[in-house]
Parts: C-alpha cells; sequence; structure tokens
C-alpha cells in the first residue's frame, strides 16, 4: 500500500473520530450554556412581570376585583412565552398561564433560583419568588416563572446531530485532503526513488565523484537538495552508502588486479633464475666429481640465484601491500627519527658504505610509518650499492642524507659519490624490473621508492649533487596543517602491473 493510500485511510479514521470526541467534550458545555440563557430569560420574565404581580396579590386582598382583573392582563403581556403562576398566601392560584407543570405539587414550595422538576415525564425548569403586596394589608403570594426543560434538550440533541454530520463529512473530505498533501509531501521522495531505480548495475562502474557520491551504476548518484529535510537526509544516506559501495568495489577490483598482476610478474621474472638453479643443480647432479674450485662456483651462483628469487618475492610483497594500503593505516610519523632509524639499518646491510645523516631533531608528516620506512631503506641500499666512485668503481660508497623543512613539504636529499644516472634514463629506473646490468637486486627497489611518494602525495626526482659528482635522490612529501590532516589515495595503484598510472 502506498504511503499516501496510507495517510489517507488514517485521515479517514482519525479525523472523524477526533470530531466525535470534541463533540462530547462540547455537548456538556453547550448544555450548561442553555441552561444558564434560560435561567437568566427566567430571571428577566420574572421581574418584568413582578411589578404587575405585586399589584395584583394587594388587589385580591383589599378585594379589589376590576384592578385585579387589569393587573393579570398585565402580568399576562410581560409573560410572553413564559409559564407564570401567582398564589396568594392561603394557597389560592390567582394567575395561571403559559406553559407549566398540570401538578401543583410539581411547584417548589420555598423560594429560590431557578430548579429542574418533574411532572408526568417532563421536565421543567422553573424560578419561585415570593411576592409581597405593600403596606399592612398588602398581603403577600408566590409567583413562578416556568419554561419546559426540554429547550436546552432540544437544543443539545441539534448540536449532537450536527457533529455526528460534521463527523460523516469529514471522513471522505479528510481522506481526500490527506491523500492530496501526502502526494505532495512523498513527491521528494518518488522523485529520489526514481534516481535510484534508473542506476543501471549492468553500466560500467564509476569511480566515487568529487563529493563522495558514488554510482551503483553508468551515472553516479549525487544528493540533491529537495526542500524536505528527511529526505535530504535519506539522499546523502544513499549516496554515502552507494559511494562506500564504489569505494569497497574498486578496492576489491584492485586487489584481484595486484594478485593478477603479482602472479603474472612472479611468474615472468622468477622463470630465468629458476632455470639458472634448475641447470646449476643438474651439473651438480650429473657430475659428482666436479672440483672444488668448480663446485664452489656453481654453489656460489646457487646462493646468488636463490638470494635474488627472495628479494623478489619480497618485493613484489611489498609493491602488492602499498597497493592495498588503506586510508584508516596514515597517521602522524615523526620523519627525522625513521631517517635515522633507516640510515643504522643500512650501515648494518652494507657496513662497507659511509653513510652520514644531518636530520632536525623532529619533523613530522601524515603518513603510513612502514611505507616510509620502505622508501627509505631502498633509496639509502641503492646509494650504498651503486654509490660507490673511483674510476673502477671499487672505492666504498659515500652517502649524505639530509632532511629539512621546505616551506609546505618535508625534503629529503640522499647523495652519493657513484657514477650517477644519465639524463636520458632517470625516468626509466623508476619503472618496474629496471636494472643495470652489473646491478644485484630486483629492479623494484626505486619502483617502490616512488609508488611511496605518490602515496603520501609527494614526488621524487634524481639529479645531482651541489658539486656535480654522483647521484641526488631528491624526494619532496607535504607537511601536515594540523595533527589530523586528511589524505586522499590515487584512484589508480597498479605498480605491480606497469600500467600507466
Amino acid at each position: 500500500m502506498k504511503l499516501s493510500t496510507r495517510i489517507a485511510l488514517w485521515a479517514a479514521a482519525v479525523v472523524p473520530l477526533l470530531v466525535v470526541l470534541a463533540g462530547l467534550l462540547l455537548l456538556p458545555l453547550v448544555g450548561r450554556d442553555l441552561r444558564h440563557q434560560q435561567d437568566a430569560r427566567l430571571a428577566d420574565r420574572a421581574a418584568a412581570v413582578l411589578p404587575s404581580v405585586r399589584a395584583l396579590v394587594a388587589a385580591d386582598t383589599r378585594g379589589r376585583p376590576k384592578v385585579e382583573q387589569n393587573q393579570q392582563r398585565k402580568v399576562v403581556d410581560a409573560a410572553l412565552d413564559s409559564g407564570v403562576r401567582v398564589t396568594a398566601q392561603d394557597g389560592t392560584v390567582l394567575l395561571s398561564v403559559g406553559p407549566q407543570p398540570a401538578d401543583d405539587r410539581a411547584f417548589p414550595g420555598t423560594p429560590g433560583g431557578p430548579a429542574t422538576v418533574h411532572d408526568h415525564g417532563a421536565a421543567w425548569r422553573v424560578l419561585t419568588v415570593h411576592v409581597s403586596g405593600g403596606g399592612a394589608n398588602g398581603g403577600s403570594g408566590t409567583l413562578w416563572v416556568s419554561e419546559p426543560g426540554s429547550l436546552a434538550g432540544n437544543q443539545t440533541a441539534t448540536v449532537r446531530r450536527r457533529v455526528l454530520l460534521v463527523a460523516a463529512v469529514a471522513a471522505p473530505l479528510s481522506a481526500l485532503i490527506g491523500f492530496a498533501l501526502a502526494e505532495r509531501a512523498t513527491a521528494p521522495l518518488r522523485r529520489l526513488s526514481r534516481r535510484a531505480t534508473e542506476l543501471d548495475p549492468a553500466a560500467p562502474r564509476t569511480p566515487g565523484t568529487e563529493d563522495g557520491a558514488g554510482g551503483a551504476g553508468g551515472a553516479p548518484f549525487t544528493a540533491e537538495r529537495s526542500g524536505t529535510a528527511e529526505v535530504d537526509e535519506l539522499a546523502a544516506a544513499l549516496a554515502l552508502l552507494l559511494s562506500r559501495y564504489d569505494e569497497q568495489a574498486l578496492r576489491t577490483a584492485q586487489a584481484l588486479e595486484t594478485a593478477r598482476s603479482f602472479s603474472a610478474a612472479a611468474s615472468h621474472e622468477l622463470r630465468t633464475p629458476l632455470m639458472s638453479l634448475g641447470t646449476n643443480l643438474d651439473v651438480l647432479a650429473a657430475h659428482q666429481d666436479l672440483p672444488p674450485g668448480e663446485r664452489a662456483e656453481i654453489v656460489a651462483e646457487l646462493r646468488d640465484d636463490h638470494a635474488r628469487l627472495l628479494d623478489l618475492l619480497t618485493a613484489l610483497g611489498t609493491l602488492a601491500r602499498g597497493d592495498l594500503v588503506e586510508v584508516d593505516s596514515f597517521g602522524p610519523v615523526d620523519l627525522a627519527d625513521l631517517t635515522d632509524a633507516a640510515a643504522a639499518d643500512a650501515r648494518r646491510r652494507r657496513p662497507e658504505a659511509d653513510i652520514t645523516v644531518e636530520l632536525p631533531s623532529e619533523l613530522r608528516v601524515f603518513g603510513w610509518e612502514p611505507g616510509l620506512r620502505i622508501m627509505l631503506v631502498n633509496l639509502l641500499v641503492n646509494a650504498a650499492v651503486h654509490g660507490r666512485g673511483g674510476p673502477q668503481r671499487t672505492e666504498p660508497a659515500r652517502v649524505t642524507v639530509r632532511l629539512v623543512p621546505a616551506g609546505r613539504v618535508a625534503l629529503l636529499t640522499v647523495d652519493d659519490t657513484g657514477p650517477g644516472i644519465p639524463p636520458a634514463e632517470r625516468e626509466a629506473v623508476f619503472h618496474r624490473f629496471h636494472r643495470r646490468r652489473d646491478s644485484p637486486g630486483s629492479g623494484l627497489g626505486l619502483t617502490l621508492v616512488a609508488q611511496q611518494a605518490a602515496l603520501h602525495r609527494g614526488t621524487v626526482r634524481i639529479g645531482e649533487p651541489p658539486d656535480g659528482t654522483g647521484c641526488r635522490m631528491e624526494v619532496r612529501l607535504p607537511l601536515p596543517d594540523t595533527d589530523t590532516p586528511t589524505l586522499r589515495l590515487p584512484v589508480r595503484r597498479d605498480w605491480i602491473a606497469g600500467e600507466e598510472r
């Protein structure tokens, strides 16, 4: 059942009920007001006829029939439509005109305000007044002014019938009005429903838009203001839900693509060292009597191939971690402390290299600490391996690491004394599996550096030290404006696949 239909039915049921309840509360008030009006009318009639009634009582006491008849006419004229009954002191009825109880015993015996009496099942409203004829011989009597009590009851019954009539008319009328208002009120909700149904699940998926509202189909869903607070809240919640759904779907797709890329890259790059391992093992198995020198050479090649396999798998796994990292993993990191720890680790790995650092006491960035550590370690190991000096590159590498704040960025430079990198090759060294002929690495070290710089919204470039000798790696990372800055990761992160970023 439509919401507007439900509202119409509820209005058709509730509004008449409210009318009836209001009538039940109103009827006692109406009855009381009608009785007050009747009592006031009786009091006015009694005041109007009282002078003539006094004269009538005095004339009866003094035995003046003509005067008595004259006063009777005056009383009848002043009584109008009310009933009037006048008795002398001895109970003799001097005048009885108009509507009044037929039984004399129904009249109150003592003077007082209006009272309700009953005569043969009929109710009467009666006002009793003591009358004095005036003077010593004027005598006294009693005046009763009466009206049927059913007058107020009849008017109350009329009000009751009209309340029921209004309730009967209010049922269909309130249903129509409720339906019209509900249709108008639910129009934004229907528009929102149509917009939601227009999302085509079969259409190509679209990444989230700038306001965070993604689409479940080919068209993005955005929260448009409708002027109705509840509908706007629902639209915003729906847009947020679709945006998160899009984000999770995109992350799932990226995870699957990363897994496929990892498998493809691993199978391709591991083929050569595995074939070399197999060849050397076959040689050892087929020639048990190899001279010790040749056997040692083959074993050394096996160890080199094994180390290369481990380095390659480790680097691919690290690239996969960078592709799948979430924003929740980012937080404030002391880059100076992290750089010092990375330098100490590089000294342990390459004790022959001379590594010096120039660091501030503290320099905080907003980043992923494991990723920054990976970037620093690969920068320093790359400089220690390829930074050997001398014509034959036999001199130990001298590496200088500097970290300084430069405006709104943290500037990290790693200088070495090696042969440097020609300008034409500086972009290619960041590509996956790019290696020099004499490089012992996997060809993914600088790819990891570029990946982490991109994840942190930074840059990495290759240049030359100030003295022009060697190679300089320069990384710039943005400094946060507050302790809890916001960060948006790149939409596409496919460093393993090696696609365009």
